[in-house]
């Protein structure tokens, strides 16, 4: 995301040079491409050469819009997921310390966007 982000909006970038800066391969890069354009945060540039743009300001798309493309939600153990049962949920100790990290995590990534992760590219690029 912060290639295409980085490039130029009418233009966009190749998916070959992302490909080439990131290093790695084009072939895996289709699923990454796949998702985030499922997820409306990509789209295709028209013309001769099209390459790829963000759909919205780098501000407006937060880190978390970015994971959601991947995965439905943050879960940093299997019993903070939505979909898991767990007989011991009710009286399990560690529960808390999960529950409560898995919400710091949440958040941080909620309080990120693309435009911060630009301007911290951009700062160490002056470096």
């Amino acid at each position: 995301m912060l290639e295409i982000a980085l490039a130029e909006p009418e233009k966009g970038i190749l998916q070959k040079d992302i490909s080439d800066r990131q290093k790695i391969s084009v072939k895996y890069l289709d699923n990454i491409i796949a998702s985030l354009k499922t997820a409306g945060l990509i789209t295709t540039t028209r013309g001769k050469k099209s390459g790829y743009r963000v759909t919205r300001k780098p501000g407006e798309i937060r880190i978390i819009d970015i994971y959601r493309a991947f995965e439905p939600e943050i879960a940093i153990v299997d019993c903070m997921s939505c979909n898991h049962v767990c007989d011991f949920s009710a009286s399990c100790g560690a529960k808390p310390f999960w529950t409560g990290l898995n919400t710091i995590i949440t958040e941080y990534f909620q309080s990120n966007t693309l435009e911060d992760l630009i301007k911290n590219h951009r700062e160490k690029q002056l470096n």
